[in-house]
């Protein structure tokens, strides 16, 4: 049985005699679709092999339905997947043990990314990159404020009104002082992650498996980012994802944008119009007695045990994430990697100056409960997303939304995760 999949493209190179295709799954937020082909491109060149590039949704949800619709059906038109850092638990059972391929390798990468990635024993998939949110910030218009980069989520929300009012006065009607993903979906799981966790609110279900959204912490949060609709952030940004927010932020029209490491290098490409203006600051904290907090995020890759050529398939995974190939990723794209000494490496630092900076942001980011919720976690998130979204759109309070939530998760507890 062949699937309809999204678009497909072939990279053209030398075939011979005895060589075989490889499929693999690529985003394509940002420079992803580019420099997955780059790299694939190397490795086939190199070992006289063909990659064919599936191009599959950005969406995070609309993804995993695909991944989950072609495993479920043992279909091996995919060898390679690429995989959010959230979805070992629920898609191991699908892919092959790498171990025996890579020849320790692993013990190069960051040890809580391995131990995510390892289910039952097996290692499910390897890290290719890893991700954190982080503030964007415009350093021109901070300093024409006279204002320093924000500390406290009350703090960048003085900053973004004072900027956004200026900037309009100024005559550009389309500012606004803060954009980030509000959209329904893993984007704002994550965002919203952030705004709790940093006031002390927790982390929705903790390691033990206790529920824990329902509390004044967390409220107190979201009702935060709430009051940021239709003020600092535009009424649009309930549909914004990653690129929709980057879009805005590197178009000039706004102060502060919260996104992950890749729309670094975008925003100080040549033909932004805010090359060379854009500061990077790990993300503010609830208050006083908060804390600076990025949600964990990152894919990996891993092989389909439907694949008919697996041991091709476990060696281009091995060489698309070995050290050479994330540092030219984090220089070209800059992808976090996660090999602890590109952090310190002088040619990575050069290229993205805040990854030493903001080391401690990467390597100590909070985890979404999808260790801990297993199969569960695609419904825990949704939920989740929809409760703050319910919040966001002024449909309902949050300590109401966040009651019923806690409701809606021992539902799907259940007698146990």
């Amino acid at each position: 049985m062949r699937w309809a999949l999204a678009a497909t493209a072939s990279i053209a190179l030398t075939s011979f005699a005895s060589a075989a295709e490889v499929a693999i799954s690529c985003g394509a937020v940002g420079q992803e679709l580019a420099l997955c082909k780059s790299g694939a491109e190397a490795w086939a060149k190199k070992t006289g092999n063909t990659v064919k590039i599936v191009s599959t949704p950005n969406d995070t949800n609309e993804r995993l339905a695909l991944y989950q619709q072609l495993l479920s059906a043992g279909a091996s038109d995919i060898d390679v997947f690429q995989i959010d850092v959230i979805w070992p638990g629920i898609l191991a059972n699908h892919f092959i043990d790498l171990a025996p391929y890579t020849k320790g390798a692993e013990k190069e990468h960051f040890p809580a990314i391995i131990d995510n990635n390892t289910v039952g024993g097996k290692l499910v998939a390897m890290p290719w990159f890893t991700d954190a949110g982080v503030l964007y910030y415009r350093k021109d218009l901070l300093e024409k404020n006279g204002l320093k980069p924000p500390t406290t989520w009350q703090e960048m929300t003085e900053a973004a009104a004072k900027v956004q009012e200026g900037e309009r006065k100024g005559g550009n009607d389309k500012f606004w002082g803060f954009v980030f993903q509000g959209k329904a979906y893993e984007g704002l799981t994550c965002d919203a992650l952030e705004w709790i966790d940093s006031f002390g609110g927790g982390t929705i279900v903790d390691a033990e498996g206790k529920i824990t959204i329902n509390n004044p912490k967390a409220a107190e949060a979201v009702t935060l980012a709430s009051s940021w609709i239709g003020k600092i952030s535009p009424d649009g940004v309930l549909n914004y994802g990653e690129e929709e927010a980057r879009g805005v932020f590197q178009s000039g029209n706004a102060a502060f944008m919260r996104n992950w490491p890749y729309a670094w290098s975008l925003g100080n490409g040549a033909d932004s119009p805010v090359k060379g203006k854009i500061g990077v600051v790990a993300l503010p904290k609830g208050g006083a007695d908060g804390k600076n907090t990025g949600t964990l995020g990152g894919w990996q890759l891993a092989v389909s045990k439907y694949s008919k050529k697996a041991d091709l398939a476990a060696d281009l995974v091995v060489y698309l994430t070995s050290k050479e190939e994330q540092k030219r990723r984090a220089i070209e794209g800059s992808y976090n990697p996660t090999i602890a000494g590109l952090y310190e490496d002088a040619d990575v630092l050069k290229a993205v100056p805040f990854f030493g900076d903001l080391k401690a942001t990467f390597t100590s980011a909070v985890a979404r409960p999808s260790k801990i919720t297993g199969a569960n976690y695609n419904e825990v998130s949704n939920a989740f997303w929809n409760a703050i979204a319910s919040v966001l759109s002024g449909k309902a309070k949050a300590e109401t939304a966040l009651e019923d939530l806690d409701g809606e998760l021992a539902n799907i507890k259940g007698s146990g995760w």
